[in-house]
């Protein structure tokens, strides 16, 4: 599993935790580090925390996948988990307002707002 295929999978993880706002998107045209950010919001330090969780249990449990490196969970406000072609960015809901990465990253023509 990668690229689209993994970027979904890392969705549909955080929107089973009641994730909020997710969004995928596409940046292989802007960076060389990724091709797909996966961004979403927790109400609470505590969901920050499960959110990710959440996403390295589903893919280590579908597809063997562990994380490259991981980084800024533990203190529930903003929280990524690498999985090199996939990076996934997870927020408390004043540091997604805060850093507003789809602002930063977005080229106006590559955002997915996930639904499941």
């Amino acid at each position: 599993m990668e690229g689209y295929e993994l970027a979904r999978a890392c969705a549909k993880a955080l929107s089973e935790k009641k994730a909020q706002d997710i969004v995928i998107l596409d940046v292989h045209e802007q960076t060389v580090v990724c091709s797909y950010f996966v961004i979403a919001s927790g109400r609470s330090t505590t969901q920050v925390r499960a959110l990710g969780d959440a996403v390295e249990e589903k893919l280590e449990k579908e597809a063997n996948l562990s994380p490259i490196r991981k980084e800024g969970l533990r203190e529930g406000r903003w929280g990524v988990i690498d999985y090199g072609d996939v990076v996934v960015h997870v927020f408390n809901e004043e540091s997604r307002l805060y850093y507003y990465l789809e602002r930063l990253w977005d080229s106006g023509r590559n955002v997915e707002h996930y639904e499941d």
